[in-house]
């Protein structure tokens, strides 16, 4: 893309503004006579809507993006609901599955742990090392609810990137997507001949600790204005990673922080309706969490924020919270544990391990049930009629993806509560009518939240970022509802509004970053909020 260097005035002073032009036409010969830009977007979504299997599509719309990227985005930004479920959850789940059987051509940055000790060197055969502002990087050890899929992981990183240039206009030429090839403990693909990755179980922790640090390091050096976010790495690194990193580097973890953020976002809006329902006080909502890994605690963590916010101290907001594992209700004197599981064990219980979720459910009577489990059908008809007889609108998010591996469905949901269930699910399902209305499901998808959250950071040229980044980021989300989508009971906004909702998003986050004081950004900080917004859109790149 051409750079055109136009003077702009500054506070008086005269400065050149880089100008990105739009590619020239191909000259006259070179395309057919009559080809028209937007009927030639029609032909391409009739090529893309003739194609009957989701990885079809997917395969198609990878080969469009490498083609003709500004027909791809503009595609995706007019069919957002129709695209998303096809670059990214579900369908991505199925292509990193067979990514070294349907791999095409090089896109991103593949790091291999035969390249420590001169990372440095083959991140400088990017070719656009300085446009480079936002890096999704994964190790592929834990992707989505699939496992293990080593390099296969790749296409998480891309389709994660391409949501953020529709989500939030990131220029398209300043993404960079990483796989981090550590090897990979799934038999299945160390015996694929096909399999792209190192062929070699996945390094120990030590190894891999050395590994990440001089990767850091080099990606600080060559991308000194980049933002990272972590990307499906097995829960003790995810965690280990974050904590490791997050005060040296601007990085953030999206499983962690970032499921953390929209799961608080639409429980703010449903515990209102909730309460709105059963006349209790919103400080009277209890949550039990079924799944305990990265993901899992990450959100609990960042649910905390809801308690707090009703006046509650941090120790009293815990005790609003239970989780269940594999082994069942997590209470101290059950035995040992991970480490990230400890800060919820209940203190107040003794008794006999308890695993059957129904009793659970009837022990701890929530008001919200949250699945992160990847158990399909764990939220039983028991379960649900058991939380709806205890709450006159039973807040049931089951959150695992890909759908195959969501806790409930949410036709179940709406049938076993007689259609009083509050509902919100990581991948997305057909509304229901019942009782001659039409019941709209939450999907508290991630795309809500990171691009935003990245847009912000990248704007405010932020050196690190902070939990108050992350929970601006989920209020400025929470109060993105119209008046249409609350009287629907909605819990978030309609996905087609993800420009004017990350445009929101990014100025909270903007503003929590010049209240930290880790903004590097110091000409936009006396713009008043109506004006910040308008600089934000501004800055959005649009195919």
């Amino acid at each position: 893309m051409t750079i055109v260097l136009n003077p702009v005035w500054v506070n008086g002073v005269q400065k050149l503004k880089a100008v990105p032009q739009p590619p020239p036409r191909p000259a006259r010969g070179l395309v057919p006579t009559s080809l028209d830009e937007s009927l030639h977007a029609v032909r391409c979504l009739n090529q893309l809507r003739s194609k009957d299997k989701s990885i079809e599509k997917y395969i198609y719309l990878t080969q469009l993006k490498d083609a003709d990227p500004r027909i791809f985005y503009k595609l995706c930004l007019d069919n957002l609901a129709e695209f998303t479920p096809l670059i990214y959850t579900p369908t991505v789940g199925d292509a990193c599955l067979q990514f070294s059987h349907i791999y095409r051509r090089p896109e991103g940055l593949y790091i291999s742990y035969k390249d420590k000790g001169s990372i440095a060197k083959v991140l400088r055969n990017w070719p656009r090392i300085d446009e480079g502002r936002i890096a999704v990087v994964t190790d592929g050890s834990r992707i989505l609810g699939l496992g293990d899929l080593g390099l296969n992981g790749m296409p998480i990183s891309i389709g994660k990137l391409s949501l953020y240039v529709a989500g939030a206009g990131i220029r398209p030429s300043s993404t960079i997507p990483i796989c981090l090839d550590l090897g990979t403990n799934n038999k299945q693909f160390l015996e694929d001949p096909l399999y792209l990755g190192l062929r070699q179980p996945r390094v120990p922790s030590a190894e891999m600790t050395e590994f990440m640090d001089e990767f850091m390091d080099a990606m600080r050096t060559l991308f000194p204005k980049l933002l990272i976010q972590f990307e499906d790495f097995s829960t003790d690194n995810a965690f280990l990673y974050l904590k490791r990193y997050r005060d040296r580097y601007p990085v953030f973890n999206d499983d962690i922080q970032g499921t953390g953020a929209v799961v608080l976002s639409g429980f703010l809006n449903a515990a209102k309706l909730s309460a709105q329902a059963s006349g209790r006080p919103l400080e009277d909502q209890r949550i039990l969490f079924l799944g305990a890994g990265s993901a899992g605690v990450g959100v609990a963590t960042q649910l905390l924020a809801f308690f707090r916010l009703q006046g509650m101290s941090e120790e009293e907001a815990r005790r609003r919270i239970w989780f269940v594992d594999s082994q069942g209700l997590i209470f101290d004197t059950r035995g040992p544990m991970a480490e990230h599981k400890k800060s919820f064990s209940r203190p107040d219980y003794d008794g006999p391990p308890m695993t059957d979720l129904t009793q659970i459910v009837e022990y701890v009577k929530p008001t919200a049930l949250l699945g992160l489990s990847t158990i399909k059908g764990a939220f039983s008809q028991s379960v649900i009629e058991t939380m709806s007889a205890l709450n006159p609108r039973p807040i049931i998010f089951p959150l695992s993806n890909p759908v195959r591996l969501s806790e409930c469905e949410y036709h179940e949901a709406v049938e076993w509560s007689g259609g009083r269930v509050i509902f919100a699910s990581g991948s997305p399902f057909p509304a229901q009518e019942h009782g001659g209305r039409t019941l709209y499901p939450g999907q508290g998808n991630n795309m809500y939240i990171f691009p935003g959250l990245g847009l912000g950071a990248i704007l405010a040229r932020a050196s690190k970022v902070t939990d108050t980044m992350v929970e601006a980021s989920s209020l400025g989300l929470a109060d993105s509802l119209t008046a249409e989508e609350k009287a629907l009971d909605m819990i978030y906004p309609r996905v087609e509004r993800i420009r004017e909702i990350s445009t929101n998003i990014a100025t909270k986050v903007i503003r929590a970053a010049q209240r930290a004081g880790v903004d590097q950004n110091t000409e936009i900080r006396d713009l008043w909020d109506d004006q910040l917004g308008e600089w934000v859109k501004s800055k959005m790149w649009d195919p």
